[in-house]
């Protein structure tokens, strides 16, 4: 029987023990569970999964990058800033929970803390999430905002133009088709009250020039038209 994972999960724990019965039993209660042991295995699991990760919990104290500067990662992560951080850790004094709160946390779980407390922290932070995420199409550590139209590298936006937004879209979308100027021009007629068969050419260098070393992603075809580079397409 398959059972339906409700949501994913950043788990930032270096306790070999305490990491590994806290991920079994968020996984027993239908949660999928990346666990991070140290910051860079954090960071890793970031630019993997983001656009899967809901909500993370950060021990403070982890080997390489804390749990703190997890956090600012987070919250500058165009994909993940908006999802709920929860702190787990030893530290119980006033000040620590504080600042864990002005790092941009929702929550502060003291250590130790049962297993069944944990899951209904994160449970509770779950249900205040907007019902609605934003969408997203990404390759690797590039990030298209369909919502709010805006480009993104790694965590930098991107200053493009509408015309040069829609055109990204286009490929990001469909990445195995290849479109004639007359095509892309028609999908841009919209935006553009005057235009010519060139028009396209120069939009595409912008848009490449923008992008900087991720402009490999477009290509052109010659006597073809333009598209997604097929050689960077998972197979």
């Amino acid at each position: 029987m398959n059972v339906e994972i409700k949501h994913t999960l950043l788990l930032l724990e270096d306790e070999l023990e305490s990491g590994e019965m806290l991920a079994n039993y968020l996984e027993l209660n239908h949660f999928q569970v990346h666990w991070a042991k140290d910051g860079k295995q954090a960071l890793a699991i970031i630019e993997s999964y983001a656009d899967e990760i809901e909500l993370a919990i950060l021990d403070i104290m982890v080997p390489i990058m804390d749990g703190k500067e997890i956090c600012a990662h987070i919250r500058k992560h165009p994909v993940l800033s908006d999802i709920p951080v929860l702190f787990l850790t030893a530290r119980d004094e006033e000040k620590d929970e504080i600042e864990g709160l002005e790092l941009g946390a929702d929550d502060y779980i003291k250590k130790p803390a049962g297993l069944h407390l944990i899951k209904a922290h994160v449970e509770s932070q779950l249900r205040r999430m907007q019902p609605e995420k934003k969408q997203w199409l990404r390759y690797d550590h590039v990030y298209l905002d369909t919502d709010s139209k805006q480009m993104f590298i790694s965590d930098q936006q991107i200053d493009l133009t509408h015309t040069e937004y829609i055109i990204a879209e286009l490929f990001f979308t469909h990445p195995k088709v290849v479109y004639s100027r007359h095509e892309i021009l028609e999908h841009i007629s919209d935006e553009e009250k005057f235009i010519f068969d060139r028009t396209v050419d120069v939009h595409i260098k912008n848009l490449r020039l923008k992008m900087k070393e991720e402009g490999k992603l477009i290509k052109t075809y010659r006597g073809v038209g333009y598209g997604f580079n097929r050689e960077f397409l998972h197979s």
